[in-house]
């Protein structure tokens, strides 16, 4: 990969088509964050969720197809849509279901909710509601990996909205000035909360937002599983080769609002159903499927088994006790 390459939409320079077992299993996974988003989504109207709540419907493909290039030890930062980076990277829907309806079985004991929750044993470190902060912590994880003398990776997300704030490119700066091995992933959704892309950023190839620090950067189909993940094949090993940061544009669309407040009214309905209809990740890889040989019937075993562990985890998210008053006194100062 070089210094400024851009790969085209297909994904990276090292395209490999998945096995069928491969897809299958990015199926699977893409259909549990689906489901359970939309169970997430039911639980916030009946009251059950408070605060903030924002789905991941529509961008499965952006995080599976990332986690399947990545090994124990590499690290996951986010922003606040967080749930399917959660859930993707091993951590189980009955704890992050019961953060979100604020229970002592949630991951951070019901204090975190839904943009606030860690889990040290997935190197998942949030979660974090300001806008392009988590930016600047990722590259400190970036900093310990290679201070430490490992291979790991760090695994930055943030949004299009965030693409333009200040510290990201501080960041940039910092991560090119020490070789960090640091994947940017721009999740590109097209949306900052009501404002398109297009009325927020006068550069349309936010991949090369990079360049000027010599930072590589790749722009990616995020609609499309085996893209995002030939994609991060390169990435990743671009970091592991000790090269320094990448920045991946993976170009994905939500079909729900910003958060659960959000009606959405700043986009026509139509333009919602055409990206369902022709674009929908877990469709294209329902397809793919068919055509390698899976049968329906193995398809819908799948959906019946994430329908059951879905079911299981909002059953668990009701019926875990709610915190101890205590708990407001643990996890605020950490003693060496």
């Amino acid at each position: 990969m070089s210094e400024k390459q851009v790969s085209d939409v297909e994904g990276g320079r090292n395209s490999q088509a998945m096995t069928q077992a491969e897809l299958q299993e990015a199926y699977y996974q893409m259909v549990l964050i689906r489901r359970f988003e939309e169970r997430a989504g039911q639980l916030y109207g009946m009251g059950l969720i408070g605060g903030f709540c924002h789905l991941y419907i529509g961008q499965e493909a952006v995080v599976v197809g990332i986690q399947m290039e990545l090994k124990d030890g590499d690290k996951i930062i986010t922003s606040y849509r967080d749930h399917g980076q959660m859930l993707a990277a091993g951590m189980t829907p009955r704890g992050v279901m019961a953060e979100l309806t604020g229970r002592e079985g949630g991951y951070s004991h019901g204090k975190g909710g839904s943009m606030h929750m860690f889990s040290r044993e997935k190197n998942f470190y949030g979660g974090h509601g300001i806008v392009g902060a988590q930016v600047s912590l990722g590259i400190g994880l970036a900093f310990a990996n290679k201070y430490r003398g490992t291979d790991e990776v760090s695994v930055t997300y943030y949004g299009e909205g965030a693409s333009n704030q200040g510290q990201v490119y501080e960041s940039f700066n910092l991560a090119a000035l020490h070789k960090l091995p640091c994947i940017f992933v721009l999740e590109n959704n097209h949306y900052g909360m009501g404002t398109s892309v297009e009325r927020a950023s006068a550069s349309r190839e936010l991949w090369r937002n990079g360049e000027p620090w010599g930072i590589p950067g790749f722009h990616v189909d995020g609609m499309d599983v085996e893209a995002v993940r030939n994609a991060a094949r390169d990435a990743v090993a671009h970091c592991r080769a000790g090269r320094g940061p990448v920045l991946l544009e993976v170009d994905t669309y939500r079909y729900r609002g910003h958060s659960m407040s959000d009606p959405a009214k700043y986009r026509q309905r139509s333009e919602v159903e055409e990206m369902r209809r022709n674009h929908d990740p877990i469709e294209r890889a329902r397809k793919e499927l068919l055509a390698m040989g899976t049968t329906e019937d193995e398809l819908k075993a799948i959906d019946t088994k994430v329908k059951a562990i879905v079911t299981d985890a909002s059953d668990f998210a009701q019926t875990s006790p709610e915190p101890d008053p205590s708990e407001l006194w643990t996890d605020v100062l950490v003693e060496s």
